[in-house]
């Protein structure tokens, strides 16, 4: 997975000095105590959209605190989305079973080489309409840098993209939420269009 890459340049993006919301506070108050600012990690990385800066937040929440996740966010969440069907399927049961019995997970730190990969990869396959890992260009190719990978596809909200990987239904590996709560320490996301979804979401993480 290791590239050489010869100059890269990134870029702030327009929204990036806007301030981020906590994407979990509606779900409970106790998400607004100062423990989980530290969770913030990327508030200050100039090159991720509001967004994607929020989106990392919520990962490190819940990865700081699965017990609290699941019974603020998790629980709510088949009626808060509309989505009352999932009350009933196999992977939610099983999420809420796992997050139950969860220990707390180290909080992952943004980093520029993932996000290049999860950039490149969400901008090329969000115009060709693909889903799926496979990178088509060298350019890509040379910048994949990731240890584990989640495509998504969409969503937009930080809350949405991350049920979505966790609940992982009908993905028999549930590898999108062994990826999302795995052992790793460094993380790049990245969202953009997608011309058969409307939004790609990349997530890719590094040891």
């Amino acid at each position: 997975m290791f590239r050489t890459l010869l100059l890269l340049i990134l870029l702030p993006f327009a929204g990036s000095a806007q301030t981020t919301t906590n994407p979990l506070a509606a779900y409970s108050g106790i998400w607004n105590q100062p423990q989980y600012l530290k969770c913030n990690t990327a508030s200050e990385i100039s090159y991720l959209t509001t967004k994607e800066k929020e989106l990392v937040w919520a990962i490190n929440m819940a990865r700081l605190n699965p017990r609290l996740f699941l019974s603020s966010v998790v629980n709510a969440y088949p009626e808060r989305s509309g989505q009352n069907r999932l009350l009933n399927v196999r992977e939610y049961k099983s999420l809420q079973a796992e997050l139950i019995r969860m220990d707390a997970l180290s909080i992952l730190q943004p980093d520029s080489l993932c996000y290049l990969s999860a950039l490149c990869h969400a901008q090329e396959s969000g115009a060709r309409g693909y889903v799926g890992h496979d990178r088509f260009s060298k350019a890509c190719e040379q910048q994949e840098h990731y240890n584990g990978e989640c495509c998504d596809y969409g969503y937009t909200e930080a809350v949405d993209i991350i049920m979505h990987l966790l609940i992982d239904e009908n993905v028999s590996s549930l590898g999108h939420r062994r990826i999302l709560l795995g052992d790793y320490q460094k993380i790049g996301v990245s969202i953009q269009p997608h011309t058969a979804y409307k939004y790609t979401t990349v997530l890719d993480f590094y040891f």
